[in-house]
């Protein structure tokens, strides 16, 4: 049993789990790991690719350091579309499949394949347990990488004990949630789940559990600002929100440091290849972050930001390795500008970067500047093609008010002529009748038009 979630005395007794149908214990958390562990032992031998099917539940987490124990390689799967879930099945080559079902376990047998990943079997023989996470897929087919689960776990044992509550709003399947999930059960907090993540919802857990951390996208917080929540619902439990996964531009930070004035922001950054990477915000409202995580090296090449962990990945089941050098550095694809005393500053994906004729421009600097616009709700800023610059600057806008395209753009063009260079303003402005992002709370941005 990994002693991650093993606790004693008044720690045992502890509520380590909340979700809208009860609450439970580190103790019950325990009970239940060992109870799956011994039904499972002869169907899941060390070594099994096992796809759990779901969300967080109580179950879904006793069943996942169940497998964990039994040193199976886990496939975290919460997609509801059952296609997508035969399609990552394959890929990975399960040989069993458990989803559940009302609270229960529904265990099937899967027709194995006639070849076993080389890695899988290197996890086998070194007697670990694996992760296979899947990347989100936007530009191509998901890439499935495998990590050695062991030392993963390993890296979060050691941790001082908090009280603290902690709202889990990353996915299961995701690495930022898993970091979440495996960081608060070394620390020993409680944390809460919610049925489904949209602002009035998660205003509602943390004002009745009286939540101190929430960990969210930019795009999430931008939504919580939009939808009052913060006016409506005592959020004063709050101490601290970290956000990641996307830039957040500056205009939006100073936004929500003005929407939750008492609350620390936390800048976190990490990959699905790398793991999360310990990191220290300068401020509240600073976007500048310090990698200060003994267990990462970073570099900065050519103003992409490289990585070496020792959480990293062993490989992908269905790429190359191109993204990786021969002496083990990631290349993260994410461009940085360099501060003082060590710091850096996330600006942007080098695959969103738009091309003007020759002059590159960064979509989260269009969108800060978006964002001070009066009446400017949301905005998401992407390329599309033009016939005589190659690519122009595209926004689509969320406003408070109804407006044409063409008063949106007029707007735009007065607002941004003497804040941004002439190539820099949005050419096209698309108004949106409603928020649009994707199922993680992402910007949806536009990466198609190719490099022209």
């Amino acid at each position: 049993m990994t002693n991650l979630i093993e606790k004693t005395g008044e720690s045992a007794a502890q509520t380590a789990l909340i979700f809208p149908g009860g609450e439970y214990s580190y103790a019950q958390l325990c009970e239940r790991v060992s109870t799956y562990a011994q039904r499972l032992k002869e169907q899941v031998v060390p070594g099994t690719v096992v796809a759990l099917v779901s969300d967080y539940t109580f179950e879904a987490i006793s069943l996942f350091f169940a497998l964990h124990e039994l040193k199976a390689i886990i496939v975290p799967i919460t997609t509801r579309v059952e296609e997508e879930i035969e399609s990552r099945l394959q890929t990975a080559r399960c040989e069993v499949r458990i989803d559940i079902v009302d609270g229960e376990l529904k265990v099937q047998s899967l027709t194995p394949s006639t070849e076993r990943f080389e890695l899988v079997e290197q996890l086998k023989e070194r007697g670990h347990s694996g992760l296979i996470l899947f990347s989100s897929g936007s530009t191509g087919a998901p890439k499935a990488m495998i990590h050695d689960l062991d030392h993963l776990v390993e890296s979060y044992k050691g941790k001082r004990g908090k009280k603290l509550v902690f709202l889990i709003f990353l996915m299961f399947d995701h690495i930022g949630g898993l970091n979440t999930l495996l960081n608060c059960l070394a620390m020993g907090v409680t944390m809460v789940f919610p049925a489904d993540r949209n602002p009035e919802h998660v205003a509602q857990l943390i004002e009745r559990h009286r939540v101190n951390v929430l960990p969210a996208s930019p795009t999430f917080l931008n939504l919580m600002l939009i939808s009052g929540v913060t006016e409506r619902y005592d959020l004063s439990s709050l101490r601290m929100i970290t956000y990641g996964t996307e830039p957040m531009p500056d205009s939006l930070l100073m936004k929500l440091k003005e929407g939750f004035p008492r609350v620390k922001f936390l800048q976190t950054f990490g990959t699905s290849e790398t793991g999360i990477t310990q990191t220290t915000s300068k401020s509240s409202t600073s976007n500048f972050i310090k990698i200060d995580d003994p267990g990462t090296e970073y570099k900065v090449v050519d103003g992409e930001l490289w990585l070496r962990s020792k959480t990293q990945i062993m490989g992908y089941l269905n790429a190359s390795m191109e993204r990786f050098t021969t002496d083990g550095w990631f290349k993260t694809g994410d461009l940085v500008e360099m501060g003082e005393d060590g710091y850096i500053r996330i600006i942007g994906r080098n695959k969103e970067m738009i091309n003007v004729g020759g002059e590159k421009v960064l979509p989260s600097e269009v969108e800060s500047v978006l964002y001070q616009m009066p009446g400017v709700l949301d905005c998401t800023v992407y390329a599309e093609r033009n016939p005589i610059t190659g690519q122009m600057v595209a926004a689509k806008m969320l406003f408070n008010e109804p407006l044409t395209a063409m008063e949106a753009k007029r707007r735009v063009v007065d607002f941004c002529k003497t804040r941004l260079a002439r190539y820099k303003i949005p050419a096209k402005v698309v108004v949106l009748k409603e928020d649009e992002h994707s199922e993680r709370f992402k910007k949806k941005r536009i990466t198609t038009v190719g490099n022209i």
